[in-house]
């Protein structure tokens, strides 16, 4: 930073007016303004490309240069119009809740570090639990990501199987440990399968069971278990959206002592919602669960949320010392994820959370649900082939060939109306279509679903 004589309040603010500004003009265009990045845009972002300098630029001034090259450069995902990723958009309580937390620069490790993060952090964990029909006494934690989640879930897994079988996994490593099984379904997301990895588990060493015609782990192909066994449930295909049929698997797998962890990035917070909550039957009789509030909730980036129906395994298992650790008598984040120095994400969930209440979370459910089923709807009376049951918020569309497929999605997100994705689903090429954001009206569906006929018809009539 330029020497300044000026005070750090005063350049702070000046900053702050500056980045205000910038994104008040670009929440005021997005909703509008194509949803994928021009091809100049993109070459725009070569402005970056530059050697360290040897001088600071004020803040006003690198912030005019974000608006002028990063701005375009960015996808339209708090838009209206994105359908990819499940990626939800970030509702105005959390957005404004973010601005707040950078001001506050908060470190959500402990209670000393900042009392305010650590007890929104807690009220949150317990909405949660409640809107998402979870245990009461379930401990928990905020991560970067669904697959973070997981990776806590099946690290406390292993702490408790291995505890119960005599082994102190964390002091004694896993060498020479007594062998732990996992059972997944064949349709598990890859990246808890990276999850897995990291832990320790071998992609290759995980029974793998088979799915149904929805990507549903078939409870008839459930393998015998024991109580050194991790089953992995999904509540959401990434595809399909189906849930396993945990009310069936869960309680044969818990009265054998296997650990069950539930993979349930976007799709159990169809539990929110008692149009859906049906679907989620038998997923509270998990032991740990993993998901995202940064998809169907719309916190914003990041959120990912661990929740552990034993809290002492949790807290073993993520247990660490020093002398300068001084706890206090309530509950320390510290002790329930990974990380240890994080920003204070708790408190954009609880701004979520509370802007929404109850009901605002299960219309926010319904809705997104509802414009899926108009997508999937308009898309077969134009005569193209759904491939899922339409059971939540995703759907899988298939245009004919897998390169007719290929080139609808290409020029669908070359069009800039929508923005969809690609997925290859039981060897059928597809565009996935996730409808994920509070901001979508009926309007933006019209919309999208007259542009993607269009580009469609243009394709396989061959034009």
């Amino acid at each position: 930073m330029p020497a300044t004589t000026r005070s750090s309040s005063d350049l702070t603010l000046e900053a702050l007016h500056a980045a205000t500004d910038v994104a008040r003009r670009y929440v005021e265009r997005v909703g509008d303004r194509r949803v994928a990045a021009t091809g100049d845009a993109l070459a725009g972002l070569a402005q970056f490309h530059e050697p360290f300098p040897e001088r600071g630029a004020h803040a006003s001034d690198l912030i005019a240069t974000l608006d002028r090259f990063g701005s375009p450069a960015t996808v339209a995902s708090t838009g209206r119009r994105y359908f990819g990723f499940v990626i939800g958009g970030s509702l105005p309580a959390a957005m404004a809740a973010s601005w707040l937390v950078s001001a506050w620069n908060q470190n959500a490790a402990m209670r000393a570090m900042s009392p305010v993060a650590s007890e929104l952090e807690e009220v949150a964990l317990a909405w949660i639990c409640e809107a998402l029909h979870l245990p009461a006494g379930c401990a928990g934690g905020l991560v970067t990501s669904a697959t973070m989640a997981n990776f806590t879930g099946i690290v406390t897994a292993r702490y408790a199987l291995l505890a119960k079988a005599g082994w102190n996994v964390s002091d004694d490593g896993m060498f020479g440990a007594p062998p732990i099984d996992v059972v997944v379904g064949e349709e598990i997301h890859s990246l808890t399968l990276k999850a897995l990895a990291l832990a320790g588990f071998g992609r290759k060493r995980v029974k793998i069971v088979e799915t149904d015609g929805q990507g549903r782990m078939r409870a008839d192909k459930f393998p015998k278990v024991n109580d050194r066994t991790i089953v992995l449930l999904q509540a959401g295909n990434v595809n399909t959206g189906s849930f396993d049929p945990a009310h069936e698997i869960c309680p044969r797998a818990k009265a054998e002592g296997a650990w069950v962890h539930v993979d349930g990035a976007f799709g159990l917070w169809a539990a929110a919602s008692p149009k859906y909550r049906h679907l989620t039957r038998g997923f509270e009789l998990a032991d740990s669960w993993g998901t995202d509030a940064h998809k169907w909730p719309n916190a914003g980036y990041d959120s990912g949320i661990a929740l552990v129906r034993d809290g002492n395994a949790l807290r073993n298992a993520m247990s660490s010392t020093a002398a300068y650790l001084d706890p206090s008598a309530g509950r320390e984040p510290i002790y329930h994820t990974p990380d240890s120095s994080r920003r204070a994400r708790g408190v954009e969930l609880w701004a979520t959370l509370k802007s929404l209440g109850r009901a605002g979370l299960a219309d926010l459910i319904d809705r997104t649900c509802a414009h899926a089923q108009r997508l999937a709807v308009g898309l077969r009376e134009a005569g193209y082939e759904i491939l899922n049951d339409v059971v939540i918020n995703q759907v899988l569309v298939s245009f004919g060939t897998a390169d007719q497929t290929r080139e609808v999605m290409r020029r669908v997100q070359e069009d800039g109306t929508c923005w969809c994705g690609a997925t290859v689903w039981q060897g059928k090429t597809a565009m996935r279509i996730s409808v994920s954001s509070w901001a979508t009206t009926d309007a933006d569906v019209e919309v999208s679903l007259a542009a993607i006929v269009r580009i469609a018809r243009l394709v396989t009539s061959g034009s």
